[in-house]
């Protein structure tokens, strides 16, 4: 049979995950097709993905129904639903963890967007839900926020798989790193194991060119001189930014400093290229997934741009492919008035509250439905 392009990503090195998830796709077995024929090797989800997966379909009526004559909240009922389906996932998935050992085969939950600035309660809602989850392939998704950071240090030296979310900036990127390695060496000074725990470095993609994009083409409009370095920046940050994060991934973890952790069976912490699905219809549908194709990293991409690769994508490993140059184009971007490090944290504080709203619109539409199912019953 005839490798697709999806399945030849993974012998570029690069990890194909889906960022998606419902009850359907796992029960139809739709999932583990997608993991023998395509080569998936993950799957990702986040509050605006259940919430679209529960409101859209009527997969999770029958459990509603019960859960509410249970006497369940509708928070309780989002609980049971969110990890009955990541459970299911990373069962599926369980033996391409095993065949792998370890490296792959992981499925994502995300604590409460509302704890985003909260360290105590990130730390405490992932405690729970990793116990919940009760499966070694699965990732309790924390974002990178001031607030995260510690928390993410904290919860990796208590040996919890850990998927660091909503990163943008290069800054940022480097205290993720930092957060993780630190929680190895915690976990090292105290005789425990490090050899068994995971974790990816979600750094978002596309989002970074949607909000430069603008401020770039103001800027071509106008003319001048400064319109040549506009024309060539733009559609290229978020790029740009990927390729540089993946250098600092190969001088951190190429370091001395992770090399006495590698001894004793640490694995590094993989960058996650997320956000992969084009915004722009003038792009290509599969611009981020092109460009960013390399060694130990890892790409969760929606099902639609899944299925674009598959059909014409072009695999090969560019992702280091004038890297130089993209350290360049960032450095050059306060010339055209451009704060890069001002924009990843505008993305960041928006990317929380992408995060919030389906969370609390997921919350309202069980409500309703609980409301509904508590007056039938009366």
């Amino acid at each position: 049979m005839k490798t697709n392009s999806l399945q030849q990503l993974g012998t570029l090195g690069q990890s194909v995950w889906l960022d998606y998830i419902r009850r359907d796709l796992i029960a139809g077995g739709e999932l583990k097709r997608l993991i023998e024929e395509d080569g998936l090797r993950g799957m990702t989800s986040n509050p605006a993905i259940f919430e679209k997966a529960i409101d859209e379909s009527h997969d999770y009526d029958e459990e509603i129904r019960a859960q509410t004559l249970a006497g369940k909240d509708a928070q309780a009922i989002y609980e049971t639903l969110s990890q009955c389906d990541v459970q299911s996932a990373a069962d599926v998935f369980r033996p391409l963890y095993d065949r792998t050992d370890g490296a792959d085969g992981y499925v994502s939950l995300e604590v409460n967007p509302h704890l985003a600035h909260d360290t105590a309660g990130t730390i405490e809602e992932a405690r729970r839900l990793w116990r919940a989850l009760n499966r070694p392939n699965v990732f309790i998704k924390v974002p990178a926020t001031p607030e995260g950071l510690p928390a993410i240090q904290q919860l990796i030296s208590e040996g919890i798989n850990i998927n660091v979310t909503l990163i943008f900036g290069l800054p940022r990127y480097r205290q993720v790193a930092e957060a993780f390695i630190a929680g190895l060496e915690t976990r090292a000074a105290q005789g425990k194991p490090v050899n068994r725990i995971a974790s990816v470095a979600s750094f978002f993609v596309s989002r970074i060119d949607a909000l430069v994009d603008p401020l770039l083409e103001k800027i071509i409009a106008e003319g001048g001189e400064q319109a040549d370095l506009a024309k060539k920046a733009h559609g290229q940050i978020a790029i740009a930014s990927a390729k540089t994060a993946y250098q600092i991934y190969k001088e951190i973890f190429g370091g001395d400093r992770f090399k006495k952790l590698s001894a004793q069976g640490a694995r590094a912490q993989r960058l996650l290229w997320a956000s992969t699905g084009t915004k722009n219809p003038e792009y290509s549908d599969v611009k981020y997934i092109e460009a960013l194709i390399g060694p130990d990293t890892v790409n969760t991409a929606p099902m639609e741009t899944l299925d674009a690769y598959r059909d014409h994508g072009e695999p090969q490993a560019r992702l280091e492919q004038d890297a130089g140059e993209a350290a360049r184009l960032l450095k050059r971007l306060p010339t055209l008035g451009i704060d890069i490090d001002r924009i990843t944290q505008q993305l960041e504080d928006e990317g929380v509250e992408k995060f919030n709203q389906p969370f609390d619109k997921l919350m309202e539409t069980l409500e309703q439905r609980t409301s509904r199912h508590s007056t039938r019953e009366v």
